[in-house]
């Protein structure tokens, strides 16, 4: 199925990044499928998926600088905040100039600054999508030591990142990822009963974008379940004042630009026309004209209510809960916002798929009593018998 999906691409009037990585993946499927048919265990197949749909594509596209241009403006936001305080240009004269992200996302862009693109090391190493990815993989390691599974699991994890939802965002983009990873963290750390590390996750994630401001309502039901209303609000709290510590001195340095180039552009609301144009039902929506917008603001405003109102009303009680709820959430903003991309609705579904990953895969522990602790429950019980 992998392999089909990226034997797609190169057929598709798709950007060149995505026909790279489709051609290059889809070789790489195919004999990730004929290792699992002559290997023993399924860990071989799943690292030649790994190389052929993430490895080579990846190296491929670094050195020929093949990219979406989202990397370029990352890149260009880092250069920026080292020189100027703030990724926003005053008056931007093209889309390309524009910088839709929060001022947390200038990170990635740090190392191009600073390594500049002169000679091929710095300009491989000052590579964007290196250090999202890097973050991403921090995160999922970071969410598993905090739900105290298996970290040394590496076949679960190299099953995840060469899934097309990781392998095609990771290799041509990366822009998404560390949101996610840090939402995979934000639930594991509420999950496991931790105010601070959960407030922390959410105040990076909620300085990357601010599609993710929504889903500190998801952690901290969660938290509040688990760990009562003390405990989920001082992780609001402290996501909250993370998020403004991180964006407040873009804020007060270049206002206008932010709400306009952050705000208004995804919205449709600006004098740049976005280039996240999918047919989807938002975007469908918005395109009959003002009324039509107005109806698809209201469909995401009744959607994110509903969301909302079903954290009061059946809080999740878990992680996988958890997750599911934030899917079903990032789904319903992403198929009824103005404008969207089909690609965005890889974040739900690597959710979903990384909350029954990290439940399906425990650490193994060392019997030294009649009485163990199981991951998602912290109460003893005994060994081979009922509760």
């Amino acid at each position: 199925m992998a392999a089909v999906w990226a034997g797609v691409f190169p057929l598709l009037a798709a950007p060149e990044p995505h026909r790279v990585w489709g051609a290059i993946a889809g070789v790489g499927y195919l004999c990730a499928a004929c290792a699992a048919l002559w290997s023993r265990g399924r860990s071989v197949s799943v690292w030649v998926a790994v190389g052929g749909a993430v490895v080579v594509p990846l190296l491929v596209l670094l050195v020929t600088g093949g990219a979406q241009s989202e990397v370029g403006v990352i890149e260009r936001s880092g250069v920026l905040t080292l020189h100027q305080a703030t990724p926003y240009l005053a008056d931007p004269r093209t889309v390309v100039e524009v910088t839709p992200y929060l001022p947390g996302t200038a990170v990635f862009g740090l190392p191009r600054a600073v390594l500049g693109d002169s000679g091929w090391l710095p300009q491989l190493l000052g590579d964007a999508r290196l250090w999202c990815t890097a973050a991403f993989l921090g995160c999922l390691w970071g969410a598993r030591r905090a739900t105290r599974r298996a970290v040394g699991g590496g076949v679960p994890l190299g099953a995840l990142v060469a899934s097309p939802v990781v392998a095609l965002p990771l290799c041509v983009s990366g822009v998404d990822l560390p949101l996610t990873g840090l939402l995979c963290l934000a639930l594991a750390c509420a999950a496991r009963r931790r105010p601070l590390a959960a407030g922390l996750a959410l105040a990076a994630a909620c300085s990357l974008k601010w599609t993710a401001w929504p889903d500190v309502a998801v952690a901290v039901s969660l938290l509040a379940h688990r760990a009562g209303l003390r405990a989920a609000v001082r992780a609001a709290a402290v996501a909250v004042a993370g998020t403004v510590v991180i964006v407040l001195p873009s804020a007060l340095l270049s206002p206008g630009p932010l709400v306009q180039q952050v705000f208004a552009f995804p919205m449709g609301l600006s004098d740049w026309e976005t280039p996240a144009a999918s047919p989807l039902p938002g975007r469908l929506l918005a395109d009959l004209g003002p009324a039509g917008w107005y109806a698809t603001v209201a469909l995401l405003l009744a959607g994110g209510s509903a969301v909302a109102v079903s954290l009061v009303v059946r809080p999740p009680h878990d992680l996988v809960s958890a997750a599911d709820r934030l899917a079903l959430g990032l789904c319903l903003a992403f198929l009824l916002a103005p404008a969207g991309r089909f690609g965005y609705l890889a974040l739900p579904v690597l959710l979903v798929m990384w909350a029954r990953m990290v439940r399906g895969v425990p650490r193994a522990v060392p019997v030294r009593s009649r009485l163990v602790r199981t991951s998602e429950d912290p109460r003893p019980v005994p060994v081979g018998g009922a509760r």
